[in-house]
């Protein structure tokens, strides 16, 4: 199981928000690159990162920080307004392992369709859930598409990796949504990165349990447990390793 150390940037620096709300920002360092860094000195070899300022405008705003990040090495996941071609090949061009599509994704599956016939297993679908229903727009607008059922589509469309967020959890500190994360994993074949909630250690053990109970779990992201020290990193990378 892969830990995804999280990123979020808005305005150049690292944040993080709670619920995805603009209005509850937590600064936690000026510097986004020294973040990256020390996570791959203690053993991650990939960082998930999120440009918040393109979720929310719908253009990426952050690329020179995701450069800055993707040249210590480190595996770069990206997501954060990458809507058109355009974007997903400037992303991909700046050192991006892989890219997250959202928004585009909920709204156009021939977007997908063309973008995974491009550039295979480097194309990521991100599906944030609120109570069931896919979020978008930086988890402004709610559609009337389910979780699961776009999930399926995409699956079917040859998306290879899903990452699934529990709106609810996300930076609440309260525990990941397993029975969420689960029932996801049943519907789909293609892998899957779980993400909200982890609040603690235990947290990590938990979502390794359920790697192993389903061979498409790829792995989880941590953001805010870190960040508050309620999460060790070095420890979570050799729990997820056993």
């Amino acid at each position: 199981m892969i830990i995804y150390p999280a990123i979020d940037i808005k305005g150049g620096r690292c944040v993080r928000l709670s619920q995805g709300r603009a209005d509850q920002e937590t600064v936690y360092s000026e510097n986004p690159a020294e973040v990256a860094e020390q996570f791959k000195k203690a053993g991650a070899h990939w960082v998930h990162v999120v440009d918040l300022d393109g979720a929310f405008t719908g253009e990426s705003q952050n690329l020179s920080v995701v450069r800055a990040i993707a040249a210590l090495g480190i595996k770069v996941e990206l997501g954060g307004g990458l809507r058109t071609r355009l974007a997903v090949e400037r992303a991909l061009g700046i050192g991006a392992s892989r890219v997250v599509i959202g928004t585009r994704a909920a709204e156009s599956e021939s977007f997908v369709s063309e973008m995974v016939s491009l550039f295979g297993d480097r194309i990521a679908v991100g599906i944030d859930a609120k109570n069931g229903q896919v979020a978008v727009k930086g988890w402004v607008d709610t559609t009337t598409a389910t979780a699961l059922g776009m999930a399926q589509r995409m699956d079917q469309l040859g998306v290879r990796t899903l990452i699934y967020t529990d709106i609810s959890t996300d930076g609440m500190l309260t525990g990941p949504n397993i029975p969420a994360q689960e029932a996801m994993l049943k519907t789909v074949k293609c892998n899957v990165i779980a993400s909200g909630g982890i609040s603690q250690q235990s947290d990590v053990g938990t979502i390794q349990a359920l790697a192993k109970k389903y061979a498409n779990l790829d792995g989880v992201i941590i953001g805010k447990a870190i960040y508050e020290k309620r999460v060790d990193l070095a420890q979570a990378l050799k729990t997820a390793a056993e």
